[in-house]
């Protein structure tokens, strides 16, 4: 049984780190380098938990539309952001555009995966379609989107580098708020929750799009077209 709640919870991760990775048909990224930022996002999650958790246990805020949507959106983009910005950013594999999507994505579903399973190991395996359908993807697509600036922000100017290293902060911590905000609705939140589902797909996809765009764009000016 353990085994099988343990397959759930980790198979949606998985399943959507290889879509984004055989989607990216101009290159190839070392896997054991998607692997390792994989991991660093498994990693984060316990430290974000913990800060979590005694922020809660010291009641540090009065309002819970604060602690579960503001201050929770934040301190998960911000660690993945950090963990891109101090650890993936420089490497020298992180070499075109669309590399910034599948490092987002795989340090993002890291942290999602273990946050799944540490949930269906307390809650049990009836919920592992429902968190396979909204956190699982939800991570991953905010990552998506936070990947698609990085990699804009490496191959940009110097000028306007720290707009977009700062846009992939900024973007999915709104599009993280907007997704904790609809979860507050309670009994009403899939009529909300499907609609911004279907936009936040919609978004990520086009951000993976451009940046196949910028990869073609890179590959040009490195063959001297």
């Amino acid at each position: 049984m353990f085994i099988l709640l343990l397959s759930a919870a980790i198979a949606p991760g998985l399943a959507l780190l290889s879509y984004f990775y055989l989607r990216n048909q101009m290159d190839t990224e070392p896997r054991r380098t998607l692997l390792q930022s994989f991991i660093y996002g498994a990693i984060i999650t316990f430290p974000i938990l913990f800060i979590q958790f005694v922020l809660k246990e010291e009641q540090a805020f009065s309002s819970v539309f604060f602690s579960n949507v503001i201050f929770t959106s934040t301190i998960e983009e911000f660690f993945k952001w950090l963990v891109i910005f101090a650890v993936i950013l420089k490497h020298v594999e992180f070499d075109d555009p669309y590399d910034g999507i599948l490092y987002g994505a795989a340090v993002s579903l890291g942290f999602a995966t273990v946050e799944n399973v540490i949930y269906l190991v307390s809650f049990g395996i009836d919920q592992a379609f429902m968190r396979a359908f909204l956190p699982v993807s939800s991570h991953a697509l905010f990552g998506v989107v936070m990947g698609y600036y990085y990699g804009k922000g490496k191959f940009s100017t110097e000028g306007i580098q720290k707009k977009y290293i700062f846009l992939a902060l900024l973007a999915p911590v709104i599009l993280h708020i907007s997704y904790n905000s609809i979860l507050m609705m309670k009994e009403y939140f899939l009529y909300a929750m499907l609609p911004f589902m279907f936009f936040l797909w919609w978004f990520a996809l086009r951000k993976v799009k451009q940046a196949h765009e910028h990869l073609v764009e890179h590959l040009s000016r490195m063959n001297g077209h």
